[in-house]
């Protein structure tokens, strides 16, 4: 491992010409809309442009269950992308764009590490070229608009305790979470309970990931429920004509964001929804032009195998029609010793000394859930590889039983070192991911458009998460029958539990079994096109600690940013 911070390294990078990364994409620059030296916006005409050449591989990345440690899915995705080049093949990545909030929080950046980074790293990290600011103001401007309407008495008629629309900020503020407005005069709107979510759980994020154009943009935002009338039907930003505004709002983030790694591979960074309550994956658009640009197209899923992989399969790739040739698998020696239950592991503390000690059978006794998420991927008909993303403290009898423990599981394993090396250190990953790919897959949802949602929830919490059913709680199950009523019973479903556990409880370490989903809410995000079912008790809003990375982040005597990591 190299002792230059991953901010040291970014800033030492000799950046290409990004019409250079666009030509290497075949996208000419008619398509492309510099925001300064290091990204650039691609215009959605690119997506016909490029109708005519050939489909690459797509290849999905995710890990075992996250850890407090952190499993490296962003190195590994950059490091495998940047490692095709090393063997003959063009790759293009598409990841999340980071959330200020978990930024200058607790998570730091999220752009990569070491000699896989995304770059310039402070850009990513900080902005972008703006679109988390427009989800933000385009979720806000729906909330001014619900509010005036009832200010206003407009047709049709809410009820003001039955609006479910809140406001959104990219900043982690636990103040906000339930709030009071419309205190004050009667000029001052109507006094309700409300409260703020953090932008990455807007259902505005997770339509912009989800959209395919910016015409069905502009469909899925009309299509978003604000309230419901007296009668108990449904209002929507359409009815209270608040739609348009908000694509105007929207009209240059629906676009994604073109970058590169450190040696050059290019990267599309678009949209950012949150991976608890949402789809946890980079945006439709960004693939759809990516799945024409090179050899491989590799993207990045949140969470484990369980959450972000799940809600690819059978959400994205519902969505975009694209299906995937491999999946890579995520684990570190570190993150399986932690999964034994054998030590005890706090974020921003020194690890156990005696984790570090060469003991493969720590490695093997939390091996249970890196079998569990490989299965998870089996049952989609897609090829899993397990990437052992190597640290300096590893053994290599830790890593031969990581090895024998994939195999036997019917996973092909290498071991990467790529945030050391860069792609150098992940040609042995990129070499078996493309063999994996070259496979015949017989990639299948988990459930049908027709399957009832109870009957989706089900299916995923047994055969994804290992319960042994579901509980679904009164207010729940008439829930879901009143969106099974309303015509929405061919949405796929995504479940709101935990990342820390494959179980709804996230004590439970490894693969659990012998457990029930409890599913005590269901929610439905009409205009992103899903129904959530929320399991335990789910933040929408983080708080920030007491030593949170705003303390070191800071601007130095020659106006550089200093302090993210």
């Amino acid at each position: 491992m190299t002792s230059l911070s991953n901010l040291a390294i970014a800033r030492g990078a000799t950046l290409r010409p990004l019409e250079d990364i666009a030509e290497t994409m075949g996208i000419g620059p008619d398509f492309i809309e510099p925001y300064g030296r290091g990204a650039a916006k691609i215009s959605l005409d690119a997506i016909d442009a490029l109708a005519d050449r050939p489909k690459a591989k797509y290849v999905v990345v995710s890990a075992v269950t996250p850890t407090p440690l952190g499993e490296g899915k962003t190195t590994t995705t950059v490091g495998l992308g940047q490692a095709m080049s090393h063997i003959g093949r063009r790759a293009t990545i598409a990841i999340r764009q980071p959330s200020l909030g978990p930024t200058l929080g607790i998570k730091g950046g999220a752009a990569g590490g070491g000699y896989s980074q995304v770059v310039p790293m402070e850009l990513i990290n900080m902005h972008l070229t703006g679109d988390m600011h427009a989800v933000t103001a385009a979720h806000n401007q729906l909330a001014a608009q619900v509010d005036a309407h009832l200010f206003h008495s407009a047709s049709p008629r809410m009820e003001p305790r039955d609006v479910t629309w809140r406001r959104a900020i990219d900043v982690n503020d636990r103040s906000l979470r339930n709030i009071v407005i419309g205190l004050g005069a009667r000029a001052d709107g109507v006094p309700r309970e409300t409260g703020f979510d953090i932008t990455a759980a807007s259902e505005v994020m997770a339509t912009l990931a989800l959209c395919e154009s910016l015409p069905d943009l502009r469909a899925r935002l009309g299509r978003i429920i604000v309230g419901q009338t007296p009668d108990g039907e449904p209002v929507t930003a359409e009815d209270i004509r608040a739609a348009g505004a908000m694509t105007v709002l929207l009209s240059q983030a629906v676009k994604p964001n073109l970058m590169q790694t450190l040696e050059g591979t290019p990267v599309l960074v678009h949209a950012g929804p949150f991976g608890n309550i949402a789809t946890g994956n980079s945006s439709v658009v960004a693939d759809r032009i990516g799945i024409r640009s090179g050899d491989f197209l590799i993207t990045e899923a949140g969470f484990g195998a369980d959450m972000g992989a799940e809600r690819f399969f059978n959400i994205k790739c519902r969505t975009s029609g694209l299906t995937p040739d491999a999946a890579v698998l995520v684990a570190t020696v570190r993150s399986l010793k932690a999964h034994s239950g054998r030590f005890s592991i706090v974020a921003g503390r020194p690890l156990p000394e005696a984790m570090l000690r060469e003991s493969p059978d720590d490695v093997e006794a939390g091996a249970a859930n890196l079998v569990k998420q490989i299965e998870n991927i089996r049952i989609h008909g897609v090829s899993p590889v397990v990437a052992i993303n190597a640290f300096p403290t590893d053994h290599p009898s830790e890593h031969e039983a990581i090895k024998r423990i994939a195999a036997e599981a019917g996973a092909r394993v290498a071991v990467s070192t790529h945030v050391a090396d860069g792609g150098r250190g992940g040609v042995e990953l990129a070499e078996i991911v493309a063999e994996a790919a070259e496979e015949q897959t017989d990639f299948q949802m988990l459930y049908p458009d027709s399957a009832s949602l109870f009957e989706k929830t089900e299916a995923i919490a047994t055969r994804v998460y290992g319960a042994e059913g579901i509980d679904l709680s009164a207010v729940a199950a008439k829930q879901l029958e009143r969106f099974a009523d309303l015509g929405f019973s061919h949405l796929p479903v995504c479940i709101a539990k935990t990342h820390l556990s494959i179980s709804s409880d996230p004590k439970l370490r490894g693969a659990p079994t012998g457990w029930r989903l409890p599913v005590r809410e269901a929610r439905l995000s009409a205009g992103a096109g899903f129904v959530y079912l929320i399991c335990g008790s789910m933040r929408t809003m983080p708080g920030l600690g007491a030593h949170p990375a705003a303390h070191d982040v800071d601007i130095d005597e020659n106006g550089e940013i200093v302090g993210l990591f």
